[in-house]
């Protein structure tokens, strides 16, 4: 089951990038179209830019939101991750070594030893 599992998470990984790069790009080549041109010239485009920008409801619903849900997901994701990979789990005494152990009593009592004054 592990084995299987980590392959699945680098394929989605790049498929999220993939699209994300995609769209962000559209983005951008759709900006360029836009910038500068007046109402004739966007009424008098042609093929799939033209379409788009004749229609921008289309173009919002299909392009510009699925980024945003995309981005905001991507961050969330990250938040999630580094909040799980920073928590630190509490040492054991099983855990600590025969030095350790002693370093550890030596401290503790020199500690009991200054509240006690």
């Amino acid at each position: 089951m592990k084995k299987s599992k980590k392959p699945l998470i680098i394929a989605a990984l790049v498929l999220d990038v993939v699209v994300t790069l995609g769209l962000a790009v559209f983005n951008i080549i759709m900006l360029a179209n836009t910038v500068g041109k007046t109402a004739v010239d966007i009424q008098t485009a042609e093929g799939y830019i033209g379409y788009l920008l004749k229609n921008p409801t289309i173009y919002l619903v299909s392009y510009v939101i699925p980024l945003f849900v995309l981005l905001a997901g991507n961050i969330i994701a990250l938040v999630i991750y580094v909040r799980k990979s920073t928590k630190k789990e509490p040492v054991k005494l099983n855990d600590l070594s025969d030095d350790d152990k002693k370093a550890l009593m030596a401290e503790l009592a020199q500690d009991l030893g200054k509240k006690e004054d």
